[in-house]
């Protein structure tokens, strides 16, 4: 970073990246302590804060205000879920504007990720919506939320089963 050393600790890098002196990436500044050697900066690569900020750079409605980012699940270097929603203005696709004109928007942040899958869900205020726009594209019979424990019990039928859990797990996971 200019004259000044940043640290990645390990649990902060994606795994199947490898970095080296002189690599030019974006990252996400988590911490800066003044230490007796002067200002120690901790960066990160895999912390979901990432992926909103590339999402905020890359699509000017979110800069705006015009859509804002709900939530960001991140399974760093396999898969990123990232819930948006329009603010005020209906005509405002919040998940076509994340995508872009022929998907160009999310292809840079892909392409920044190295290749990390990202799944754009329209967030609502109702649960069962969410839920099921999050899942998507699996279909979903019946939803039971467990409020003493927050978690909820999906039940669908056995033809999307596969598609609501996802490769090794991750779509019900995130």
């Amino acid at each position: 970073l200019g004259d000044t050393e940043a640290m990645m600790p390990a649990k902060e890098q994606v795994p199947r990246e490898h970095y080296a002196t002189g690599d030019r990436m974006k990252l996400l500044v988590l911490e800066v302590r003044k230490t007796l050697k002067g200002p120690a900066i901790i960066v990160s690569r895999a912390h979901p804060g990432l992926v909103r900020k590339l999402f905020e750079l890359e699509v000017p409605e979110i800069y705006d205000g015009a859509v804002k980012i709900e939530n960001v699940a991140r399974e760093a270097g396999a898969r990123t879920k990232i819930a948006v929603r329009s603010m005020g203005d209906d005509r405002i696709d919040a998940v076509g504007a994340c995508v872009g004109v022929k998907g160009i928007r999310v292809q840079n942040i892909v392409d920044e990720i190295h290749g990390e899958k990202v799944d754009i869900v329209r967030w609502d205020e109702d649960p069962h919506t969410y839920l099921a726009n999050a899942l998507s594209p699996a279909k979903i019979a019946r939803i039971v939320f467990h409020p003493e424990v927050p978690s909820a019990e999906v039940i669908v039928p056995n033809d999307q089963l596969s598609l609501a859990i996802g490769k090794k797990g991750q779509n019900a996971s995130l």
